[in-house]
């Protein structure tokens, strides 16, 4: 299958089981109608509403009455997704842009990539292996590359706007093996692309002093992307996050936590990160993000008797629909000052656990570019 059907559209065909006779058509549907709605919603909450960088910008700057001039806030500049309770200054204005590379290969702990999910099989009790049995083959793919703003309206004050811009390639089949000979069932290869869900957000600094201080931010995400096509929720989301910073000479700590409605799931979600600066024009960082998604759903299989042939159990695929997932990833990141204006930054992002769509590892390379005050 090719050609103008939306990614949602081929993904339901790719799960969809046609072959494997297990006497419940219905239960085949309801399975299949569960397992391709989760993946469509993992895929979601991977790609289209992934977090972005903080909207921090890597410089800060406060005018120094005593000198007459603008001074750096910070000796570092900050990690690269948890925000920091510091602003950029009256005046200041960073624009910038990353890009990001996945390369999906489990969703919850199943393996993608091999051929090897089976999404529905009939086994005889005495047997070892299924004698009729489906199995999956998935490849995603995606590039995301994120442009921000950020404007530093008074001191404590910054506004800002994300707009990502998404590639999402998809491609997999279905095939049936009965007594060991193969039938493919379903193929299919689809290519998005286009905005995702574009970001308007604002941080007000509550505190601050020399050691740290105190912020509060929130953001809220338009549904700007094509649903159908799994490059937005189609739903608005709005957040609100509380801010927690420890500066140092040379090191910092930072602490988030954030409650979010809307989009594809209501969420609590936190951040944790060090940054740490060898040397003047380097920054180095360690995160921890997390989300904990409301009503995302987790794929799961299901035992049960086949109702017209005796001895034999259906296997399917399915997922729960009422559970709650935490998905949680680590980062490591350097940012570099190329010029006096100029920032580079790349980050590697690990997942920390099985949950949702996972990527072995992905790629942010990004560049930020700051003037005014």
């Amino acid at each position: 299958m090719q050609g103008q059907e939306s990614v949602r559209d081929v993904v339901r065909v790719l799960v969809t089981n046609q072959a494997v006779q297990t006497g419940d058509f219905v239960k085949d549907q309801e399975a299949a109608a569960a397992t391709s709605d989760t993946l469509s919603r993992a895929l979601l909450a991977s790609i289209a509403t992934l977090p972005t960088s903080a909207s921090s910008a890597g410089f800060t700057y406060r005018f120094n009455p005593s000198l007459g001039t603008l001074e750096r806030t910070t000796t570092n500049f900050g990690p690269t997704f948890v925000e920091r309770s510091i602003t950029s200054g009256a005046g200041r204005v960073a624009l910038g842009a990353t890009w990001q590379y996945s390369r999906f290969t489990q969703l919850d702990g199943l393996p993608l990539r091999e051929g090897t999910l089976v999404t529905i099989a009939n086994q005889f009790t005495d047997e070892s292996a299924p004698f009729d049995i489906e199995r999956l083959r998935l490849e995603i793919e995606s590039s995301v590359i994120t442009g921000f703003a950020t404007v530093g309206v008074t001191d404590r004050l910054d506004i800002g706007v994300a707009v990502p811009f998404v590639w999402l390639d998809l491609s997999g089949e279905r095939v049936n093996t009965y007594r060991g000979s193969e039938f493919v069932q379903a193929q299919g290869v689809v290519s998005a692309s286009g905005f995702g869900d574009a970001s308007i957000r604002g941080k007000y600094d509550l505190v601050s002093t020399r050691n740290g201080g105190l912020a509060a931010a929130a953001e809220v995400r338009l549904p700007t992307g094509r649903e159908e096509d799994l490059l937005g929720s189609g739903r608005r989301f709005i957040r609100v996050m509380g801010v927690a910073s420890l500066e140092g000479d040379m090191a910092a700590a930072h602490a988030n936590i954030a409650f979010g409605q809307g989009g594809i799931s209501d969420e609590v979600s936190y951040g944790l990160g060090v940054a740490f600066a060898p040397a003047s024009r380097m920054t180095l960082s360690a995160e921890m993000i997390g989300r904990r998604l409301s009503d995302l759903g987790r794929i799961t299989e299901t035992v049960a008797a086949h109702p017209t042939i005796a001895d034999v159990e259906t296997l399917r695929l399915t997922a729960t629909t009422d559970s709650r997932i935490s998905v949680v990833s680590g980062i490591g990141s350097l940012k570099w000052n190329l010029t006096e204006t100029w920032l580079f930054k790349a980050s590697v992002i690990l997942p920390l656990n099985d949950a949702g769509l996972t990527a072995p590892v992905r790629l942010t390379l990004g560049l930020d570019y700051a003037f005014g005050g």
